[in-house]
């Protein structure tokens, strides 16, 4: 929905691919949060010409003719990396692009000019430790130009959302009443831990959300915070301590308790865009 709509998010995604564009971005490695694989693996997309599954109310106009455009090369790269750093890693010929990922690029991206992208499937035993050690096995990317992507939600409850609005009036942005407690406390900590963190202390800011005393009500499932995991690994190398920190870029909320607080950590070098990763 909010990805459908125009939106001070949308503004900073395209922000976002515009400096990406401008410094030469190599490749997009991208974690969503509707695509997961059971058993102890991870699968890598290697479909040479993906379909788009549908979006709920969101028209097909904006999405249906967007030309994708899947790194292969990268993703057999990606696989043997993962493989190497003891992971269960394979290709799925088959996958069909979600909006998860194909929307943001698109917003990134509007000239239908977006870099080869390669994704990333979640695992379904949602282990928090296991996403950010994927990210920190892919953080050397990043010293080659490719750009880091975690697409979740800060604060991701369907159950926990007034959809009055939506339901009557197809308007999931009006706010007719402001956020419940536990959204707002658990966005806040979110946001600490992003912005006051940096290297391995942002891995253990991050992951030790989980034990947040909110964090259930923030996620009702946990699907949907793997993706900020997988960035804190990507961004979180001894290397990067006290160097990369994250920025809150823009936030937008809807359903009156659904908030999508956009970041980065980093920022684009010269001579390699190695510090830039995302994550929604």
């Amino acid at each position: 929905m909010m990805l459908g709509e125009q939106t001070d998010s949308a503004d900073y995604w395209k922000a976002c691919g515009d400096a990406a564009l401008a410094n030469g971005v190599k490749g997009i490695v991208i974690m969503g949060a509707h695509w997961d694989c059971r058993g102890s693996g991870i699968e890598v997309a290697t479909n040479p010409s993906p379909a788009k599954s549908p979006v709920a109310m969101v028209h097909p106009s904006k999405y249906a003719s967007y030309p994708l455009k899947p790194d292969l090369p990268t993703a057999a790269r990606v696989i043997d990396m993962l493989n190497a750093a003891g992971f269960s890693a394979k290709p799925n010929p088959s996958f069909t692009w979600i909006h998860d990922t194909y929307l943001i690029l698109i917003r990134m991206f509007p000239a239908g000019n977006m870099p080869p992208a390669t994704l990333l499937s979640l695992n379904a035993r949602m282990d928090p430790h296991f996403h950010m050690q994927v990210g920190l096995t892919l953080r050397g990317l990043r010293e080659e130009g490719y750009l880091l992507i975690g697409t979740g939600g800060a604060v991701h409850n369907l159950y926990r959302n007034d959809w009055s609005t939506m339901v009557r009036y197809r308007d999931n942005l009006s706010q007719t009443v402001p956020p419940e407690h536990w959204a707002l406390e658990f966005r806040q900590a979110f946001e600490d831990a992003l912005t006051k963190n940096s290297g391995p202390d942002l891995r253990r800011a991050v992951t030790r959300l989980m034990k947040h005393p909110e964090f259930r009500e923030a996620h009702a499932t946990d699907d949907h915070f793997m993706a900020a995991c997988f960035v804190a690994g990507a961004a979180g190398g001894v290397e990067d301590w006290e160097v990369t920190t994250g920025e809150l870029g823009a936030e937008t909320w809807e359903l009156s308790n659904m908030c999508n607080s956009q970041y980065t950590v980093g920022r684009w070098q010269r001579a390699h865009p190695k510090a830039m990763v995302g994550v929604v």
